[in-house]
């Protein structure tokens, strides 16, 4: 008699774009890309994962002036 824990439970995959996250492309200039690039290297972050810091940074810490 097995026992419930040793199933292997296969659930659905979510559709692509159903985990919160959105791709889309950017144009940046080529330095940019660089010192992002160089943060990378130094941190082990993706670039991706740094783009996505840097975003939520400033969209903290903007302001909109009228």
């Amino acid at each position: 008699m097995k026992k419930e824990s040793d199933d292997l439970i296969i659930r659905p995959k979510r559709p692509k774009g159903d985990d919160g996250y959105k791709t889309f492309s950017i144009r940046i200039k080529e330095e940019t890309v660089s010192r992002i690039e160089d943060v990378s290297a130094q941190t082990g972050h993706t670039r991706n994962e740094l783009i996505g810091m840097f975003l939520e940074y400033a969209l903290e810490h903007c302001s909109i002036e009228k």
